[in-house]
């Protein structure tokens, strides 16, 4: 069983303006060197991307195209078996293609009727506080590459399949996207890092590793259960608790392997109303109080 952890390969700017991705031990990809100058590539044309102007146009392979429909194909059923209503209704909004890598750009107009949110291209690992605020303003960076050829169903950091597959079918939805811009506008109102932590550390377990009790069982909201093959198959077997704003927000996780610990909602209304009620009006005061209190 592969172990899909969530966690972007540093990024190293060079003095020509152009970036490498240092890619870890045991990456599928370390020891292809066709793959790694690709991801350096695509990486530089996302650092150097103005805002304001189109994503890049990446011209993906045959290859990264065959990974998008293994993938896509994969999923297809286990998220009717196991995404939540709401998601689905924004799968369907959407209409991905499931025969090739879209670009950001084509995504970004297909989102504009639907929710207004827009795709900015990141070479990597984006700080919290401009991840976040972006939210606020509808935006969403994404990393554009594709995970290694050779393991199609895993990859040790979020790819576009990730960040396509897992949150644009729920920035098709103006459910989600409401909690999105709700986390964005918390992360750009605290002040502190505690708090700012305590704000991606809810969102964490939420729009990424969420789920929700429905009617026929436990199904997943969040993006890297519902981009995950692999987790997407294991999350009911994991130690499943309450929402609760506080244990959310202090509890630590290992971002390497698939999540122990999922806090389910009762709702999907539930998460509207206490996660989204929590970022409208969270502040660095009252989440002092939720941290002393844990």
């Amino acid at each position: 069983m592969f172990e899909e952890g969530q966690y972007f390969a540093p990024v190293v700017k060079k003095d020509d303006g152009s970036v490498s991705v240092e890619l870890s031990e045991g990456h599928p990809g370390l020891h292809d060197p066709t793959y790694r100058e690709r991801r350096d590539r695509i990486a530089t044309a996302a650092a150097q991307w103005t805002p304001g102007e189109p994503p890049p146009v990446i011209d993906y392979t045959d290859a990264e195209h065959e990974v998008w429909r293994v993938v896509c194909a994969d999923l297809h059923e286990k998220h009717r078996t196991y995404a939540c209503r709401e998601y689905l209704d924004g799968k369907e909004a959407f209409g991905l293609p499931d025969d090739h890598v879209p670009q950001l750009a084509d995504l970004s107009a297909a989102l504009a009727p639907l929710t207004g949110f827009a795709y900015q291209p990141a070479a990597g690992l984006v700080p919290l506080r401009e991840f976040y605020g972006a939210l606020a303003d509808r935006g969403f960076w994404a990393t554009q590459y594709v995970r290694h050829h050779s393991v199609p169903l895993y990859t040790p950091e979020p790819d576009v399949l990730h960040e396509v597959v897992g949150h644009g079918n729920t920035l098709a939805d103006r459910r989600f996207t409401d909690l999105y811009e709700a986390a964005g506008a918390a992360a750009r109102r605290v002040e502190s890092d505690e708090a700012l932590q305590f704000v991606s550390k809810v969102f964490w377990f939420t729009l990424e590793f969420g789920v929700v009790h429905e009617p026929d069982g436990l199904k997943a909201y969040g993006a890297g259960i519902l981009s995950s093959p692999g987790e997407i198959e294991e999350f009911r077997h994991m130690t499943i608790r309450p929402l609760d704003l506080v244990e959310m927000g202090t509890t630590e996780y290992d971002i390497t392997h698939y999540q122990e610990v999922l806090f389910a909602a009762s709702s999907f209304a539930q998460v509207q109303d206490v996660v989204g009620g929590f970022w409208d009006t969270c502040t660095d005061d009252s989440i002092a109080a939720m941290r002393s209190a844990a």
